[in-house]
C-alpha cells in the first residue's frame, strides 16, 4: 500500500465516521426555565476613580481608547475604556 492510498483511507474511515455521528439523532434541547420579571434596580455607581472625577492619565491606545487610571500611576500598564 502506498503513502497515498495509506492517505486516502484514512481520509474515508474519518469520513465514514462523521457521517455515522451525524446521522445519530442529536438529544432535544433542554428549554429554558422561565423567570418571572422581579423589581429592576438601579446599578450601583461608580467609584470615583472609574469615572475620571480625578484627573485621569489620558493616555491614548493606537485604536482611540483612552486610560482611566489617575495621573502619573505608579503602573506600567493601562487600563483602557
Amino acid at each position: 500500500m502506498s503513502k497515498l492510498d495509506a492517505q486516502r483511507a484514512m481520509r474515508e474511515a474519518r469520513y465514514e465516521q462523521a457521517v455515522g455521528r451525524s446521522a445519530k439523532p442529536a438529544a432535544a434541547p433542554r428549554p429554558a426555565p422561565r423567570r418571572t420579571p422581579g423589581p429592576v434596580e438601579a446599578p450601583a455607581a461608580p467609584a470615583a476613580e472609574e469615572t475620571g472625577s480625578a484627573e485621569a492619565c489620558g493616555h491614548r491606545s493606537m485604536n482611540g481608547r483612552t486610560c482611566t487610571r489617575e495621573q502619573g500611576h505608579a503602573a506600567k500598564s493601562h487600563r483602557y475604556s
